[in-house]
């Protein structure tokens, strides 16, 4: 039988009679089960001014499907005087914590006066729960900390939005995003900002934060992360980013984050005419697609480090396929890369490193969720890379929902509900009948369902450029 056209879909947030609208979605899942977390901004109107306060719904699996509990207000998740923005969620593993970064903007202040002034009016937050999001801690204002100096040369930033991830050599990383001043006075006024992608990272399970430097090169903004195994022995970050240009933007770092090698046009992945968030979301190609593969036992986790045992790795680390789903192997060793120059924000610097391309089948594949409409935001896609160094190797969308869509962020399903073999996935988007913020819905399908829509057959069939061939839209 043919997969699903288009998933089931459950509404988990619906903007209401007073104007309370709900959009910015964010979804983790976390151990036992395991259990879903779906955050969302409450916002009094639709406009980013009347953000408000953030809203989170806990989901347990039951069968195939999702028992979800209420909706639930993170009253802790808030600075007085500031509204709350940009869930950001992190789950470490070892410890067990679930870090919910937010940006807490000053009063209804807008990101265009921020950006005509180059005045930042945003801090970076975050509260944690230790118990899959049943209860929080108050909000830690890490600004200072985390951002420090540079604060003066941003004229604003925000984080994610969408999930953070944990490297498997301990690290967190919170994807965020900047408007570099690029030069501050030109007869009395701000000349030009330029954003720029980045990172927020930890090596002590959380206990102190800092920034890597800006993705260099093209513009890039809202951005999410992955990690993917090259095909040569190491591992690479991956960042996906929204542009102004047409087109989605990727980097790639050899340091886990710390820097990235210059930015660089995803002509495949289409971006709306005024731009949209995107997600994105590496995991393990199934041991089928691996030539000469031959699976691995499970195994269970490295003995988690205490925070005076935590040293700052000096290559990446990958996630291992095990039979049971995504588990957390041995890493692969050193990338052979060497990393790119620190603090270069600008046009590509000549004599950096190139990283290799990898046209074939990777250990690692990408899902990313966007719409797919160039000249508005409609028919929220799922597309597939299976080798995603390569920008052409995107294939053709999967539309997932028909009609206006927005932000949306993936998330992988382990273990799997039925326990079978099959990777599982889950998305929460943004989407309406007339408009893209009139719900936040969720949706689960599998790699099947994705393989067998976005192409005529389970091989993918390339064509020149590396781009797949084929549609699969919903009835």
């Amino acid at each position: 039988m043919g997969a699903r056209r288009e998933p089931a879909r459950t509404v988990l947030f619906a903007r209401e009679r007073s104007g309370l609208t709900y959009r910015v979605p964010a979804l983790l899942p976390v151990p036992p089960g395991p259990t879903l977390l779906a955050f969302a901004e409450q916002r009094l109107s639709p406009d980013d001014a009347h953000a408000h306060r953030l809203v989170l719904r806990r989901g347990t699996l039951a069968g195939d499907s999702v028992r979800w509990g209420g909706t639930h207000v993170l009253a802790s998740a808030a600075l007085e005087g500031h509204r709350s923005m940009n869930p950001c969620p992190v789950h470490d593993v070892r410890t067990g914590t679930v870090f919910l970064f937010f940006i807490a903007v000053q009063g209804r202040t807008p990101e265009a006066v921020q950006l005509a002034t180059g005045r930042n009016a945003a801090r970076l937050c975050c509260v944690t729960s230790r118990d899959a999001g049943l209860t929080w801690g108050g909000a830690r204002d890490l600004t200072e900390e985390a951002v420090g100096s540079a604060e003066q040369d941003w004229a604003t930033f925000a984080v994610g939005p969408g999930h953070g991830v944990q490297l498997r050599s301990g690290r967190l990383l919170v994807p965020a995003y900047t408007y570099h001043v690029d030069r501050r006075e030109c007869f009395g006024r701000l000349c030009r900002t330029t954003p720029h992608a980045f990172t927020f990272y930890s090596d002590d399970h959380g206990l102190s934060w800092h920034h890597g430097d800006l993705v260099p090169g093209l513009r890039s903004g809202e951005c999410q992360l992955a990690e993917v195994e090259d095909g040569q022995g190491g591992c690479i970050l991956y960042c996906n980013a929204r542009s102004p240009l047409g087109s989605r933007v990727q980097a790639l770092s050899a340091d886990e984050g710390m820097s990235f090698l210059p930015s660089q046009l995803v002509p495949a992945l289409a971006e709306t005419a005024h731009g949209c968030q995107g997600s994105i979301l590496g995991f393990p190609a199934p041991p089928s697609s691996q030539p000469g593969h031959t699976p691995q036992p499970p195994h269970s986790c490295p003995r988690a480090q205490e925070p005076s045992e935590v040293k700052v790795p000096r290559g990446p680390l990958c996630q291992q396929w095990t039979p049971g789903g995504l588990g957390l192997g041995e890493g692969p060793g050193e990338p052979g890369l060497r990393p790119a120059l620190r603090g270069v924000v600008g046009p590509s610097t000549p004599g950096l490193p190139k990283l290799p391309v990898a046209t074939s089948p990777s250990p690692t594949w990408l899902l990313y969720s966007h719409p797919t409409g160039r000249r508005a935001r409609l028919h929220l896609g799922i597309y597939l890379s299976r080798a995603p160094l390569d920008p052409y190797s995107w294939t053709e969308p999967w539309v997932i929902y028909q009609g206006p869509s927005g932000y949306s962020d993936l998330a992988p399903i382990v273990p799997l509900p039925t326990g079978a073999p099959v990777l599982t996935f889950a998305c929460l988007y943004e989407n309406g009948s007339r408009v893209s913020y009139e719900e936040v819905s969720f949706s689960m399908f599998s790699l099947r369902d994705v393989v067998q829509c976005v192409s005529p057959g389970p091989e993918l069939p390339m064509a020149r450029g590396g781009k797949a061939r084929g549609r699969c839209l919903p009835s």
